[in-house]
């Protein structure tokens, strides 16, 4: 190797001096190489206390951030959090189980179970475990299929003595329970990575795509309409068909709420600088009030969530032959829920600055499905809305999570006869307005030509429920 270094004389002529370098190393052979580098074999391998420490916290990553847990900085908030948390779940579920086509009580169990399950394996302190509304859409499209409104239910043996909502919970918890099998799976075979081949642009797509689906799957409810399942391309064209039949007392509730609902958040962002705290706005107590006093249900024919169930069920064992008939969609679902949940868990771990493993993230929702599955529960992932109101309402720890899930069991044992007489366009409407809010900040990018195409294509494949 040379090098060259160039200098001006005192008279002007340039002068160039010439260094040379030697590079000079042992060229080896496979052989050689083995032999001056000898690879040193350890003869015992022992299980020693700093791997056995190591492997219980990477298993449950609960007993890393107990340990450095701040009670007097941290406890309130959580507390608050929780509380917060749980009372968004609680609307959540109900709306979601609908989507799910499922009873309502079935969306409390899925704002419970997973929960439990996921404060001792999760590695995220902030995400919100519990339905998901991409998720329930899935899941609600395999139950209309093989139990639908109308017609022969599909020709599965469990399905004999069974009622129709006892066939639909059926479907959904061993769909779920298959879902939690292939989480798990990828969880041990250490596939975690499968995330970064799905980029935020097709994420956001296929989630604004399923909005767009959920918004008109809700639209019989706004109007009142008794629109069944039907599966075709252009089955949004039925709920027309039946627009005469618009039930006006579900109209006007749907516009009196949105109208007050728009004012009041637009008063708070306007004047949140000058108010000591929001507006506080009761719309669900203020319209089950209302519904129950006027007895909306047998004068006006206003469809309302009705009796919930008081208490749990029993465990239930999954339906192998529903594993047949779902395992083509449970693995998407699968793969959907774990992609929604690793993207906002990664937000707030860059966000508060701590590790989150993505392999032990489907290792703990692995374990939550197949978990709230023997329970009667369906789909579970993480709802963005609830994580923001989380994080925002002050949680540091899953123990907020924990508290949420509380609230929902004192509504599920105690309290949840106070829900029904509440009108199921209440359900959809906090979905709708979700949207509407969603929608002012939209910019149109590549996004919304992948939400068309997927659109389109729920429309070709799937039930509007």
């Amino acid at each position: 190797m040379t090098h060259c270094d160039s200098s001006t004389s005192s008279t002007g002529t340039m002068v160039t001096s010439r260094k040379q370098y030697v590079v000079s190393r042992p060229v080896y052979s496979e052989d050689s190489l083995a032999e001056d580098h000898e690879k040193i074999q350890r003869k015992h391998k022992a299980l020693t206390a700093h791997r056995a420490k190591a492997a219980v916290l990477s298993a449950l990553p609960v007993i890393g951030w107990m340990r450095s847990y701040r009670v007097r900085e941290w406890l309130v908030g959580d507390v608050v959090s929780g509380v917060s948390t749980g009372l968004v779940a609680i609307m959540q579920g109900l709306a979601f189980s609908l989507l799910a086509s499922l009873p309502p009580s079935y969306g409390l169990y899925t704002a419970f179970f997973p929960v439990l399950t996921y404060f001792f394996l999760g590695t995220s302190r902030h995400i919100s475990v519990g339905p998901f509304p991409v998720l329930s859409l899935m899941v609600g499209a395999v139950v209309t299929r093989l139990v639908p409104d109308e017609g022969a239910h599909a020709n599965i043996t469990d399905f004999e003595g069974l009622t129709q909502d006892q066939r639909r919970v059926l479907v959904a918890s061993s769909m779920t329970f298959l879902m939690g099998i292939f989480q798990l799976a990828m969880g041990v075979l250490q596939v975690g990575f499968i995330v970064v081949y799905l980029s935020e642009t097709l994420v956001s797509g296929f989630t604004t795509a399923a909005a767009v689906h959920i918004l008109v799957s809700q639209l019989k409810f706004v109007l009142g309409l008794t629109v069944p399942g039907i599966s075709g391309p252009l089955s949004i064209i039925y709920i027309f068909v039946q627009i005469t039949s618009t039930n006006i007392c579900d109209l006007v509730m749907s516009i009196v709420i949105m109208v007050v609902v728009f004012i009041v958040k637009e008063l708070n962002d306007r004047y949140k600088a000058k108010l000591p705290f929001p507006i506080p706005i009761e719309v669900i107590m203020v319209t089950c009030g209302i519904s129950y006093k006027l007895n909306f249900e047998d004068r006006y024919k206003v469809d309302v969530v009705g009796k919930m169930v008081s208490g749990y069920e029993s465990p239930i064992a999954p339906s192998l032959e529903v594993f047949k008939e779902s395992a083509v969609e449970a693995f998407p679902v699968a793969i959907v829920g774990f992609a929604v949940a690793f993207s906002v868990a990664k937000v707030y771990s860059i966000k508060h600055d701590y590790p989150i493993d993505g392999n032990q993230e489907l290792i703990a929702f692995g374990v939550s499905n197949i978990f709230g599955a023997a329970f009667s529960s369906f789909a579970a992932s993480t709802s963005l809305s609830r994580a923001a109101v989380q994080e925002s309402s002050g949680g540091k720890t899953q123990t907020a999570g924990l508290i949420s899930a509380i609230i929902v069991m004192i509504v599920t044992l105690a309290l949840g006869f106070l829900l029904a007489p509440l009108p199921k366009v209440m359900t959809a409407l906090s979905y709708f307005m979700k949207i509407f809010a969603y929608g002012r900040s939209y910019r149109y990018t590549s996004e919304l030509f992948i939400s068309i195409y997927l659109h389109l294509y729920y429309l070709m494949k799937n039930d509007y429920n």
